[in-house]
């Protein structure tokens, strides 16, 4: 009796590089991938070793906010409150009657389309700790950037009769130079709590 020798089929996987080919390129294209968004600001540039430092910036010229580990705001030395951190800011940077404990004004000077106007010395000293969230972080950092926001937009309403953001490029310079955004952010450390 003689066996016949099979061998085992074997299967075609040429095909199979190309399916698995086109199963990546489709997962490429039609899968989203989330964009992360981050705070937009822009860094001072480098400092000039030739150049003498700035000028020391007097106690009242500066509004400080700390956050602490524990997410707990220490506004101007007393326990704050976010709800009402933008306010505060405002009140600091505007400082309408002159208050001795509030930022001080430069000099009135002309600003294209604004006219004369006393420009803030003040600067928004953000200082938080290593502990302190990211959603606690990104809260006062709107809060801040808001308070800013809104000091443009009365001005821009004032001025020109619309917000900030509907303005042309020209007037918005003079805006900025009006009410320039002045926020110091310095590295996190441990503060405490």
């Amino acid at each position: 009796m003689a066996r016949s020798k099979r061998g085992t089929d074997e299967i075609n996987a040429g095909s199979m590089a190309d399916i698995a080919f086109l199963l990546l390129i489709f997962f490429l294209v039609t899968t989203t991938m989330d964009v992360d968004s981050g705070i937009l600001r822009k860094l001072p540039p480098p400092l000039d070793p030739t150049v003498p430092p700035p000028p020391p910036i007097k106690q009242r010229n500066v509004f400080t906010v700390l956050v602490n580990s524990n997410d707990m705001l220490l506004v101007e030395d007393e326990i704050g409150d976010i709800s009402m951190l933008r306010d505060q800011c405002k009140d600091f940077v505007r400082n309408p009657a002159n208050n001795p404990n509030l930022s001080e004004k430069k000099d009135s000077r002309i600003i294209d389309f604004v006219g004369a106007y006393q420009t803030s010395k003040g600067v928004v000293s953000l200082q938080n700790d290593r502990g302190t969230s990211y959603d606690i972080y990104i809260r006062v950092q709107n809060e801040l950037v808001a308070a800013y926001r809104e000091l443009r937009d009365d001005l821009a309403m004032q001025t020109f009769g619309r917000k900030f953001s509907d303005l042309k490029k020209t007037q918005a310079k003079a805006i900025r130079q009006a009410i320039p955004m002045m926020i110091s952010e310095s590295e996190p450390r441990n503060i405490g709590g």
